[in-house]
């Protein structure tokens, strides 16, 4: 399958998703937005992924890539080609399909157990996850779920985690993809100040089994979206 993702920043990339890529035998192309890099063209590729990033998509003065970026990602829906969207991909992905993004009213980084409800369940991108499990989070904004989408799961401080227009455009707002190694690179980048839902670096990248855990979850939810 011919793959191709958008990056938009330097020091967040695929992480544990690169290698099942290159497993799979998968044509993967990228652009770098951040480095001026041109979007591609629609037929060049069969599925999108959309990775995070530090900006928020309403950043356009800052990042004026954002509005051309917001445009694929909805000619691609509208093509019935496969996008998945992960944490700024996720709110990309909302905003594409007629949602609106803003502020959540808590910051959620570190590790807060997600729960999926009767549509999270019922999905297959999310087949065979469990009902409950522990997600790495980073992000300061959420989602509204556009018309025709499902809210699929939710988390103490934050109702949207993850978001489907069957059958082949998903997104979630917390980080399987990332390995240890990714966590150590961010936070060398940032170190938030601890709060409520924002948990300290150490503890964070203490926690080796649940980066293993989450990363063995991107690999299901790959195939499933993918399959």
């Amino acid at each position: 399958m011919r793959i191709h993702w958008l990056q938009h920043v330097a020091f967040e990339d695929l992480g544990c998703i690169a290698p099942a890529l290159a497993q799979r035998g998968d044509r993967v192309g990228r652009t770098r937005l951040y480095a001026g890099e041109p979007l591609p063209e629609l037929a060049s590729f069969d599925a999108l992924i959309v990775m995070g990033g530090p900006m928020n998509i309403y950043e356009h003065h800052a990042h004026p890539w954002l509005r051309a970026e917001t445009e694929l990602i909805r000619a691609a829906a509208d093509q019935g080609k496969r996008v998945l969207g992960i944490c700024l991909g996720s709110q990309l992905l909302a905003a594409a399909l007629g949602g609106s993004v803003t502020r959540n009213a808590h910051t959620e980084i570190g590790w807060f157990e997600i729960t999926l409800n009767d549509k999270g369940r019922k999905s297959r991108h999310f087949k065979d996850f469990p009902e409950r499990f522990t997600g790495f989070h980073w992000h300061g904004d959420t989602f509204s779920i556009p018309t025709g989408a499902h809210n699929l799961m939710a988390s103490a401080a934050c109702a949207h985690q993850a978001l489907e227009l069957p059958p082949h455009c998903v997104g979630i707002q917390f980080h399987l993809e990332v390995t240890a190694a990714n966590a150590r690179e961010w936070f060398a980048q940032e170190r938030p100040d601890a709060s409520a839902y924002v948990q300290d670096a150490e503890t964070i990248l203490a926690d080796l089994d649940g980066f293993a855990s989450n990363n063995r979850l991107m690999l299901k939810l790959l195939e499933n979206w993918l399959g």
